[in-house]
């Protein structure tokens, strides 16, 4: 019966019983510098141009126009106004055969300045903020917080913000109401905890030497315009973001977890760069994009619904043959995470088709929510294909559903690459406290998903 049971039934083991010692060494290894990357990489922009450093140290070149198909190694990157990034490596095989793409998504949920921010009341002043992406906004309360970002000028140039990164930096908070005065607030449901327009960072108390209004909303632009040269018509033509101040560390007593902002979905972005700047000389061209946008729907002249993919595509092909040839011979691998079981609210998962933590990278077959609604759903053949080459290449993977059938569910950029006639699946870091300020991974999925991705690219058929 033991031999039939291992030879019929599919027998799932915690990774940690299945790794030797020199692949502990690995995951370990390849964590720290996971775990540099995000803590360098808190806005979309960084994660860019941290990335580009990370590129150009392993041999990528920007991208030419009017040279012709990519060569066979060759390495290039192309970024998309700072805050999505695509990068190649030409493979041996034409275009015409197809590339292997790599998806992530750099940006998180977080809070955004209002182009008119800066207000004073009863002599506090703050700064306004619009949530960006599916946040519960009463975990962003009472937490310190950072402020990052760039300002335009109209001269054309941009100012850098970051403001609490540094350890002598002030921080920020958005404040809440003492429990002793709040029965009328938790009497409400937890949407309607916090409201939104209650999200205001306190941003000063001391007012400006004088006589008059605002004073301390007049000193605090003070200290702005001393720093980085901007007035307060400057707010106009500014991106400025809000984040978590939390350092990224390891968790638990035997370390194996990473408690950091932003996992969803740097975690997998950081798995899929990292497994093209080591490809070298793969079949088919090796195709990584690190995309903006996808927490609000993926729209935007950096979204992965923009057709700058379909530029860089055309530049790289040269006319060797059409994008839509290349596209219909493609296969990607949208990285996006998905949502571990948590024992603790088990109750919204379905346990046998729910990712579990040190089970491996999750792939999931389709995403979307309740009837499949909004969903890119991968052919059985696709996934035959990415469970042979993770097998071949001794990948710990795991299939996953983002809880309940009629709980909820989501979307990745999956459905977008799908559009495009690419054969695309989801697989991603299973990540408990999705979406929260401070979200928790496994080193080993981590490390499974990296993995994964170079499994792919390196891939022969």
């Amino acid at each position: 019966m033991d031999e039939m049971k291992e030879k019929l039934l599919r027998q799932q083991k915690n990774g940690y019983d299945l790794l030797d010692t020199q692949e502990r060494i690995a995951v370990e290894d390849y964590c720290r510098g996971y775990m540099t990357y995000l803590n360098n990489a808190r806005i979309e922009r960084e994660a860019v141009s941290e990335a580009i450093k990370l590129a150009e140290a392993a041999g990528f070149e920007p991208l030419a126009e009017g040279r012709g198909p990519i060569r066979p190694g060759q390495k290039v990157y192309y970024s998309n106004r700072g805050k999505s990034l695509i990068l190649a490596v030409g493979g041996k095989k034409s275009l015409s055969a197809g590339c292997v793409i790599g998806a992530a998504h750099v940006d998180s949920p977080r809070l955004d300045l209002k182009p008119s921010p800066l207000y004073e009341d009863s002599e506090l002043a703050y700064l306004r903020t619009h949530y960006y992406g599916g946040i519960k906004k009463y975990q962003w309360t009472a937490i310190p917080l950072e402020l990052h970002g760039v300002v335009a000028l109209k001269d054309g140039t941009s100012v850098p913000v970051a403001i609490g990164r540094e350890p002598d930096d002030p921080q920020f908070v958005v404040t809440d109401l003492l429990p002793h005065l709040g029965a009328d607030q938790m009497a409400k449901t937890g949407a309607k905890l916090i409201e939104g327009e209650k999200l205001c960072l306190l941003a000063g108390s001391v007012p400006y030497a004088g006589e008059g209004g605002d004073r301390v909303k007049l000193a605090v632009m003070s200290i702005l315009n001393d720093r980085y040269g901007i007035t307060e018509d400057d707010f106009i033509s500014a991106e400025l973001e809000v984040v978590p101040a939390f350092e990224v560390r390891e968790l638990g007593l035997d370390r194996s977890l990473i408690g950091g902002y932003g996992q969803d979905d740097r975690v997998c972005a950081y798995a899929e760069l990292e497994a093209i700047l080591e490809t070298e000389a793969p079949e088919r061209t090796a195709v990584c994009i690190l995309a903006d946008k996808e927490e609000i729907g993926s729209y935007g002249v950096t979204g992965m619904q923009s057709c700058a993919f379909e530029h860089f595509m055309e530049t790289i092909i040269g006319g060797e043959c059409s994008v839509q040839t290349c596209f219909s011979h493609s296969f990607c691998v949208s990285a996006d995470v998905t949502a571990a079981l948590d024992p603790l609210y088990a109750e919204v998962s379905e346990k046998q088709n729910a990712a579990r933590v040190n089970y491996g990278v999750g792939f999931c077959k389709y995403t979307g929510a309740r009837g499949k609604s909004g969903a890119s759903d991968a052919t059985a053949e696709l996934v035959a294909y990415l469970r042979r080459i993770c097998d071949e290449a001794g990948v710990l993977w795991q299939m996953s559903e983002l809880g309940k059938v009629d709980q909820g569910g989501g979307g990745t950029v999956a459905m977008f690459m799908a559009q495009r006639d690419i054969d695309t699946i989801d697989a991603g870091v299973p990540v408990l406290s999705m979406h929260a300020p401070y979200e928790t991974t496994s080193k080993l999925d981590c490390y499974m998903t990296y993995k994964c991705m170079k499994a792919a690219y390196n891939a022969e058929g």
